[in-house]
C-alpha cells in the first residue's frame, strides 16, 4: 500500500509551509496555497483559525483574529480546500485545536477530510495520552494524527515515536510559535532517540525562518516546517503577497534540498 508521507512528501527532504485559512480572505488563501505548491512545498499545513490558539505566538494569533473577524469558519476552510483540489493534488494537513474539531463533530470532520483528501491533522493542545479521543475516528477515514515531540519530552520521545504515523513533528524550542534568531535545542539527540524505534519521517518546526536555518534542520531531520515567517509576510502584503510567498517557499525548498 502506498504511503503518501514516505513515497511523496518525504521522498526527498521536505519543506512544509503553514498558512492561516482566511487571512486576509478565502480567495487569497487558495491563491497562496497554489503558489506554495508550485514552489515545491512537500506538504502544506492549513491552519483552521481559533480564538484561543495557545501554541501560537503573536503573529499567528493576529492572523487568526483577522480570519475570524472576516467570517472564516471550519466550513469556510473546507470550501478553501475544495477550491484548491480543483487545481492541485498537493498534500494538505490541518493545523488546529481540539475545540473546533469537537464542535464540528469528529465523524463529520474526518469524513470531510477524507472527501477533500486532507491526509493529516495536527492538534497541539491534544496531549499524546489523550489521542484515543480522535485516533480511531481519524483512522476510519484514513487521516493521520500527527504527534508533536517537544524538547521537554525526553523519556516520552520513544513512546510517542513508536505510536507515530505519517510524520513526527519535532518542536525546536520551548514556548510558542514565532521567528527565532537561534535554535539551541539538541535536536540531533531527539532525532537519534526517535530513530532507535521508528523510521517514520521527522520534520522540525517552531522558530525557523531563514534558508540557513531550514538547511540546518533538514540536515538533522527529514524536513523543515515554517509558519510565522510566511504568516507575517501575508500580514504585511495582504492580498498582494503571492509572488513574495512563492519566492520565499522556493528559496526554502532549495535550502532543504542542499542536504
Amino acid at each position: 500500500m502506498s504511503d503518501i508521507f514516505k513515497d511523496k512528501i518525504f521522498k526527498e527532504k521536505a519543506f512544509i509551509p503553514f498558512i492561516t485559512a482566511g487571512d486576509p480572505t478565502a480567495e487569497s488563501t487558495v491563491k497562496y496555497i497554489l503558489a506554495m505548491a508550485r514552489a515545491g512545498a512537500g506538504l502544506i499545513e492549513v491552519g483552521i483559525p481559533f480564538s484561543d490558539p495557545i501554541a501560537e505566538g503573536i503573529v499567528i494569533q493576529e492572523a487568526d483574529i483577522r480570519a475570524l473577524s472576516g467570517g472564516m469558519t471550519t466550513d469556510g476552510v473546507f470550501d478553501i480546500v475544495k477550491k484548491v483540489r480543483e487545481q492541485s493534488d498537493v498534500p494538505l494537513a490541518f493545523m488546529t485545536y481540539i475545540n473546533p474539531v469537537f464542535h464540528y463533530g469528529y465523524d463529520k470532520f474526518f469524513a470531510k477530510c477524507k472527501e477533500l483528501d486532507v491526509c493529516a491533522v495536527i492538534i497541539p493542545d491534544m496531549p499524546f495520552e489523550e489521542r484515543a479521543e480522535i485516533k480511531d475516528t481519524a483512522k476510519e477515514y484514513g487521516v493521520k494524527v500527527i504527534y508533536l515531540v517537544a524538547p521537554t519530552s525526553h523519556e516520552r520521545v520513544k513512546s510517542i515515536a513508536k505510536e507515530a504515523e505519517g510524520f513526527i513533528y519535532i518542536v525546536s524550542s520551548m514556548g510558542v510559535t514565532g521567528v527565532r534568531n537561534t535554535i539551541s535545542t539538541n535536536l540531533s539527540e531527539i532525532v537519534s532517540a526517535i530513530r532507535e524505534v521508528t523510521d517514520t519521517p521527522c520534520a522540525i518546526g517552531f522558530g525557523i525562518s531563514t534558508p540557513e536555518q531550514a538547511e540546518k534542520m533538514a540536515g538533522i531531520a527529514d524536513g523543515a516546517i515554517v509558519g510565522s515567517a510566511i504568516v507575517k509576510m501575508i500580514g504585511e502584503y495582504g492580498e498582494n503577497a503571492e509572488e513574495k510567498v512563492y519566492e520565499y517557499v522556493k528559496s526554502m525548498k532549495e535550502a532543504v534540498l542542499t542536504n
